[in-house]
């Protein structure tokens, strides 16, 4: 029986590589989440600290900030590493408040639903 020494990490599934470095969490109902990982378990339920959701609308984002945060490993889609010192979106992104990026879900949100409404009262058009 071999054990795995500590230049075998990099090829671990395990989120230990992943301890005190800061994280992008895409959970399965959309939502992205950054933080420093703390904590995990054989479940891959995890501690953020520092965690924030990160909010994006066209070219507008906002960081919500949670504080310490616990997630349940089921509901994680996608872990990645992030640098810490450097900026991980594109300069046209406008940071904005909390305010106007709810503002901007919701004018989002409507005009999904209007396009859905319009799209149901068309389909008598539709003749197959």
């Amino acid at each position: 029986m071999s054990w795995a020494g500590p230049e075998d990490i990099y090829l671990s599934t395990s989120l230990a590589s992943y301890l005190d470095k800061k994280l992008l969490v895409l959970l399965r109902d959309g939502r992205k989440l950054l933080g420093i990982l703390r904590s995990f378990d054989q479940f891959a339920n995890a501690v953020l600290e520092g965690a924030c959701e990160r909010v994006i609308v066209g070219d507008l984002y906002c960081d919500i900030p949670l504080g310490l945060y616990v997630i349940r490993g089921e509901n994680v889609v996608l872990i990645g590493e992030l640098e810490l010192e450097k900026e991980e979106l594109p300069p046209h992104m406008t940071r904005v408040s909390e305010t106007e990026i709810k503002r901007a879900q919701k004018v989002e949100r409507e005009a999904t639903d209007l396009k859905g409404t319009m799209r149901k009262r068309m389909e008598f058009l539709d003749m197959d």
